[in-house]
């Protein structure tokens, strides 16, 4: 039997707009969020047996220098990149090592030192990772630069043109995760807008308007990580929350079937979610709150029908039902999400982990949800990789 693995302890930094914290280096992030986790989970770094450390733009061994802020132990220390979804990946490493009964207590940090503007590469003279998703978009869509925004708004063109969601409806998702952003103190905006605001910002790429694209972050991440023996050892039961379900995903062949929302990981994030479900013995009806991949509102659209919380085309009645906001039957993004509490490419997949375990926890503060006993996490990165956690309370 597979070890039981719990959330001791989360941390992270505020999100920040890149360079607007000066002499703000990504050794400053990890110390900061890292401590925070460690002194949430009441355990000295010297107990941390392994650390998986996430980030895309930066230096091999980058991660080996973030952690050196904590403590130097001589501890195995491994650099993971997997695009957006990095944080979650490195949040599922240091699961299976407690799950597979290799260390007792992990760390999961990731971070991020970003440019400002739109995502680009980083080397011009090998094969890109995307270049078969982007030639296979571009026999079915108009070509736009930057590709991050045309796959996605891609994909919002499609469910408009099959099932006759509008562009109001992408738009109240950026109104919600906004409005919701307003009480998270981490967060990289904090301002709430009117639907009109949001539909009336700058187009980027029709039907997404600025207001309802994540923007480049500054920040960082971490989650504490242990076996139930450590957890009843350091009496710990009363804090933790358990990983019940955990899956991530790569392309299937499918990922090419001549569709839009295939190549943005619609068939990754539906077979993640399944895993996940039938790990954790739980339906999606049976969560309450859900922290999910909003890097562009169309993802967040269709991410409600991968994750069953409707069927395919249905997404726009959640919506205009209210059903993934507050008194609505999830709150979807209570964070405020990528769109408005930004997107440290490293550090977001651990900043949904801290906000589901606070709110399992009953540590929210205004943004708590009521009555959570389940939470469900997604983060995907395209190229590609989905990551879904589910989370419930430790059983004292």
């Amino acid at each position: 039997m597979p070890n039981k693995v719990f959330v001791i302890g989360v941390g992270m930094t505020k999100f920040e707009k890149p360079g607007s914290r000066e002499g703000w280096d990504y050794p400053d992030m990890a110390r900061e969020a890292g401590t925070k986790a460690l002194d949430d989970a009441g355990v000295d770094y010297r107990e941390v047996e392994e650390a998986y450390v996430g980030y895309v733009y930066g230096e091999s061994t980058s991660g080996q220098r973030a952690v050196y802020e904590l403590g130097m132990t001589g501890v195995p220390v491994v650099n993971v990149n997997n695009n957006c979804s990095t944080g979650s990946t490195a949040l599922y490493l240091a699961a299976r090592a407690v799950r597979g009964g290799l260390a007792d207590c992990t760390l999961a940090l990731g971070f991020e030192k970003m440019q400002p503007g739109s995502l680009g590469s980083t080397y011009d003279d090998r094969a890109q990772p995307m270049e078969k998703h982007f030639l296979a978009l571009a026999e079915i869509s108009e070509v736009l630069f930057p590709p991050a925004p045309w796959m996605f708004g891609a994909a919002g063109r499609e469910h408009m043109k099959e099932y006759g969601s509008t562009a109001e409806h992408f738009a109240k998702i950026g109104y919600k995760n906004h409005k919701h952003s307003v009480n998270n103190p981490y967060a990289q905006f904090q301002d709430e807008y009117t639907l009109d605001d949001i539909l009336d910002s700058r187009m980027i790429y029709d039907p997404l308007t600025k207001l309802q694209c994540s923007p480049t972050s500054d920040g960082s991440g971490a989650a504490i990580l242990a076996s139930e023996d450590f957890v009843d050892r350091h009496g710990l039961a009363d804090r933790a929350v358990e990983i019940v379900g955990q899956a991530m995903t790569s392309d299937f062949s499918d990922s090419f079937d001549g569709t839009c929302k295939a190549l943005i990981g619609y068939h990754m994030n539906v077979a993640a979610a399944q895993s996940v479900y039938e790990q954790a013995g739980l339906g999606p009806e049976e969560f309450q709150v859900i922290e999910l991949h909003d890097c562009f509102s169309a993802n967040e659209l269709l991410l409600y029908e991968a994750l069953g919380l409707c069927g395919e085309g249905e997404a726009p009645k959640l919506i205009d039902a209210g059903d993934t906001t507050y008194g609505g039957r999830w709150v979807v993004n209570p964070s405020g999400g990528l769109i408005s509490k930004g997107h440290p490419l490293g550090a977001t997949g651990l900043a949904q982990c801290a906000e589901l375990t606070w709110q399992l926890r009953g540590d929210a503060d205004k943004r708590q949800v009521n009555g959570v006993t389940a939470a469900l996490q997604h983060n995907i990165g395209l190229g590609g990789a989905a990551v879904v956690t589910a989370y419930q309370r430790a059983e004292r």
